[in-house]
């Protein structure tokens, strides 16, 4: 007889709740800010420049820090990332322009660009101004499909170079994965909609939440009432196990449990397993096993099918996880979910090894108990919209919206970024790049 599944509310007194899905790291404080502007060396043709998918002069907004122009540090960042605030808090830039620092070959510790990127747009965000400004009416009107960042950062683009843009949304609220997808610990305090306020408060973006594509508005129609269209539909469709009993009760999708989690507000009343099994190697995995420990679980354990070195959760999530006290198993598969009367019990796994090149199961095996289960093997991106009953269908490459150079797709007048298009990564950073290098496309489309 197999124990019944240990999901359960309020595990955590109120101040637990707090510390742990409060700010996961304190920001910088003026004293520190000076002291780590202090040490970057303002080099020429500087290499973390270059690893920065959005561009920003990141030499010139430190130098502004350093010198107290802390404002005019905000807009050098903005100018280029108009959510600087969001992927100073979620950027890997442990990959990125931290990486690339030439401080990490003479004293193996880059410059905090990060934090000092985070000091500078809070500072900005806290004094309630507003450093762009629209140019004047083009007369021409832009419909932006999907409320995330790549929409979000087309959308203000597009407002700025003085066209009209309506901003339709699926979901009740915009910011896409910064809203429903990142772990609260990382934008705490409200602080995705208040970016979104930010945004929006340029004006010229009157915003539609709550109007899906394919059923609330058609892309046919958007091109004959609009004189541009950019889709930023993110990826909606979530990758399968392939493993027998995985429609079990207590199965559950990690993007789907992670927004229910960023949605509500008391998470003393979110219910938790004692043992969680995660599966998957990339951020949605640390952050729905992370997130899971802190909301009282017990036992959270991820298992990932190949090697620490091939996760694409970086090193510094992995370690993240692990001081956080989830264990990770590598070198497992799922094969089986376990339970009786349909409901979870455990999971099956296998070990695997590679083999000629390619990964191969070795025929042992092991179980796992456990209350809750979490996929986290990745999205899909959900092109029916585009092309079930379209007069001309969209261009797609390996299951996702093909663009060129300039993210145009395949017909006149409509161009796609982000994680929906092919080549997308799950970068906030880079589908903000997309969204900007649309919009300026757009703007020229617009008005040759």
């Amino acid at each position: 007889m197999t124990d019944a599944p240990d999901i359960a509310a309020g595990r955590l007194n109120d101040a637990a709740y707090a510390e742990n899905f409060g700010d996961v790291e304190a920001p910088l404080d003026a004293k520190r800010a000076l002291i780590d502007s202090s040490r970057c060396l303002f080099c020429h043709d500087a290499p973390c420049i270059e690893a920065c998918p959005t561009g920003i002069d990141i030499p010139g907004f430190i130098r502004k820090i350093g010198t107290g122009n802390t404002k005019g540090a905000a807009v050098t960042i903005l100018s280029e990332n108009v959510f600087g605030g969001a992927c100073a808090r979620v950027c890997p830039t442990e990959v990125l322009c931290e990486e690339a620092c030439v401080r990490n070959h003479s004293e193996d510790k880059p410059v905090n660009i990060g934090a000092l990127q985070r000091y500078a747009t809070d500072h900005l965000f806290a004094s309630g101004a507003q450093p762009f400004a629209r140019a004047a009416s083009s007369g021409k009107r832009v419909a932006v499909v999907g409320g995330g960042p790549a929409g979000l950062a087309c959308a203000h683009r597009l407002a700025m170079l003085g066209h009209a843009v309506a901003l339709f949304e699926a979901k009740d609220k915009l910011g896409g994965l910064n809203e429903y997808g990142v772990a609260a610990y990382k934008v705490a305090d409200d602080f995705a909609q208040r970016e979104v306020d930010f945004i929006l408060s340029l004006g010229g973006i009157q915003a539609w939440p709550g109007a899906a594509l394919g059923r609330d508005i058609a892309l046919n129609q958007l091109r004959k009432d609009y004189d541009a269209v950019f889709l930023g539909l993110g990826l909606a469709g979530v990758n399968a196990l392939q493993a027998e009993g995985e429609d079990m009760a207590g199965v559950e999708d990690a993007v789907a449990y992670i927004a229910r989690l960023r949605q509500t507000r008391d998470k003393a009343t979110l219910p938790v397993g004692r043992k969680i099994v995660v599966i998957g190697g990339g951020n949605t995995a640390i952050d729905i096993s992370v997130q899971t420990k802190r909301l009282g679980a017990e036992d959270v354990t991820i298992v990932y099918r190949r090697g620490a070195a091939q996760m694409s959760a970086t090193m510094h999530e992995q370690e993240f996880a692990q001081t956080n006290g989830v264990k990770i198993k590598h070198w497992a598969r799922p094969t089986r979910v376990l339970g009786e009367g349909g409901r979870l019990s455990a999971a099956e796994f296998e070990y695997t090894q590679m083999e000629g090149g390619k990964l191969v199961g070795t025929g042992e095996r092991f179980t796992l108990a456990a209350d809750m289960l979490f996929k986290a093997i990745g999205q899909t991106f959900l092109p029916d919209p585009l092309v079930n009953g379209a007069a001309q269908p969209l261009e797609l490459k390996s299951g996702r919206i093909a663009v060129n150079e300039d993210r145009q797709t395949s017909l006149p007048g409509v161009y796609a970024g982000g994680d929906c298009v092919f080549g997308g990564q799950d970068l906030t950073v880079q589908a903000v790049q997309d969204g900007k290098v649309a919009a300026h496309a757009i703007d020229r489309y617009l008005r040759s």
